[in-house]
C-alpha cells in the first residue's frame, strides 16, 4: 500500500471527506500533519505545494492536491493504481 501524507486540521470537513474516501479504498494509515497544532508546518506545506488550504495530500512523493483533486482523480480512475503501488 502507498504511503499517504495529509496536511490537515482537526475540524476541516474536506480533510474528513478525504480521509473517508481513502479509508474506503482500503488505506489503513494516513500520516497526518496537523498544521493547526504546528503553524510552522503550514508554512512548510505552503512552500511545498504553493497552496494555503487543507487538506494537501501526497501519495508516496506525488502531490495530489486537496479533496476536490483527490475526488476527481478517483472519478477518473486514477486513484486506485496509485494506492496499490
Amino acid at each position: 500500500m502507498a504511503n499517504i501524507v495529509m496536511y490537515t486540521t482537526a475540524t476541516c470537513p474536506y480533510c474528513m471527506n478525504a480521509e473517508r474516501l481513502l479509508m474506503g479504498k482500503g488505506v489503513k494509515e494516513i500520516n497526518k500533519i496537523r498544521v493547526d497544532l504546528q503553524p510552522e508546518l503550514r508554512a512548510e506545506m505552503m512552500e511545498k505545494t504553493g497552496r494555503r488550504t487543507v487538506p494537501q495530500i501526497y501519495i508516496d512523493d506525488r502531490h495530489i492536491g486537496g479533496f476536490d483533486d483527490l475526488h476527481a482523480l478517483d472519478m477518473a480512475g486514477g486513484l486506485d493504481p496509485l494506492l496499490t503501488l
